[in-house]
């Protein structure tokens, strides 16, 4: 059995459980295989004094076994707010001895970063002073944001070459590394998987209902459901679909996520004299968004960048058509109308998008059946077979 010693700095863990959850996916569907064993290593930022929301993070278990992954958390100081810069530095400090002291119990055949920022260039320091192959993945922001940052860009790019192999979560993500300059021979295509068990067409006559009760939102089967997912951040888009509700009547709109941008939408919401019919969610757990999906009409996400988001696939497979812009892998999985539409990011486009769907709702069967080539085994495979490339190469 070959071993790769994952970095990810984003992990569920007990204070943070919905934390990085598609990389947890997608490295227990990879131990599931057999033909790997996983290590997790999960850097925890610490400042110099662990008070306030920092003290729980500080009282994780050191490691653990999670569904068949091994999960190391290391500490590493971090100065918030003002720290990006020596992050990597930091990491690669805290966990190049536990690598070591790993690698000498079980030997490592490939290192792995989950992100490409601060990851990437910490598992670059990592790779250097072992030896040991290396890739890295992008997933969306790491790149479209970091990358404008000078210091994280130039990081990135060091890192990049050091890489024996560098991964994207889409075509259109794998062009932008290219054109910062990453070798694109370098970049394998690695699409998110997917819960098919889980994500799929709830058909049942009571659905609304149950979902209003679980959520403790009024929902009247004749009102068109919006469900929007992702975290409370500007950058989501979630102040677009708020603004586009003037323009749908009757229609509902569940939030689900939580961020610094929340006082602020539901400021809109009111100013905007929809506050009765946007509903703030909060983290919801993974067995309940299979249900808000279901029963939604449409997924909305106006959001400016992504690689390529699983809450596209996940509302798919759900049977609901997506609206959101013409950003990272979109185009890749709003391929027809029966998957939704790619519109402008404005109230009034996101509005004509959602009312189009609306007036002409595409059978759910249908939509599901657009993913189903998206699975976890899938992406696991996909996962295991580029390790191996990278034992072959080094």
């Amino acid at each position: 059995m070959k071993h790769v010693l994952a970095l990810s700095t984003l992990y569920p863990n007990a204070v943070n459980p919905r934390f990085g959850t598609f990389v947890a996916r997608s490295l227990e569907a990879l131990a599931k295989r057999g033909d790997w064993r996983v290590t997790l290593v999960n850097p925890i930022g610490l400042p110099p004094l662990a008070l306030g929301r920092y003290r729980p993070l500080a009282e994780l278990a050191p490691v653990s076994i999670e569904n068949g992954v091994t999960v190391h958390r290391p500490h590493f100081t971090l100065i918030p707010r003002i720290g990006a810069r020596r992050n990597a530095a930091a990491i690669a400090r805290a966990v190049l001895p536990l690598v070591q002291r790993i690698r000498a119990e079980t030997p490592i055949d490939v290192l792995d970063a989950q992100f490409f920022f601060p990851d990437g260039p910490a598992a670059a320091e990592i790779a250097q002073a072992t030896g040991l192959p290396l890739s890295i993945k992008a997933r969306g922001s790491d790149i479209s944001f970091w990358g404008e940052q000078g210091f994280a860009r130039q990081q990135m790019l060091d890192a990049a070459r050091a890489a024996t192999g560098l991964l994207a979560v889409s075509r259109e993500l794998a062009g932008q590394m290219a054109a910062m300059g990453m070798d694109a021979g370098k970049i394998t295509l690695h699409y998110t998987g997917l819960d098919r068990d889980r994500f799929r067409p709830l058909g049942h006559t009571q659905l609304r209902s149950q979902l209003s009760r679980e959520i403790s939102f009024a929902m009247p089967d004749n009102a068109p459901l919006l469900a929007c997912v992702g975290a409370l951040i500007e950058r989501k888009g979630q102040a677009i679909a708020i603004a586009a509700l003037r323009d749908i009547p009757g229609a509902r709109l569940v939030l689900a996520g939580q961020g610094e941008d929340e006082a602020r939408l539901r400021a809109l919401a009111i100013s905007e004299g929809v506050a009765d019919r946007v509903h703030f969610a909060g983290s919801i757990d993974h067995d309940l968004m299979p249900l808000i999906l279901s029963a939604a009409d449409v997924m909305v996400l106006p959001t400016v960048s992504e690689g390529l988001a699983n809450a596209w696939v996940e509302a798919l497979a759900c049977g609901t058509p997506v609206i959101t812009c013409d950003v990272g892998g979109a185009r890749e999985i709003i391929t027809c109308d029966t998957a939704g539409r790619l519109v402008a990011r404005n109230p009034e486009a996101v509005a004509a998008g959602i009312n189009a769907v609306l007036n002409n709702p595409p059978a759910r069967e249908a939509v599901a059946a657009l993913t189903e080539d998206f699975s976890w085994d899938a992406n696991a495979a996909a996962l295991a077979a580029h390790y191996e490339r990278l034992t072959d190469a080094a």
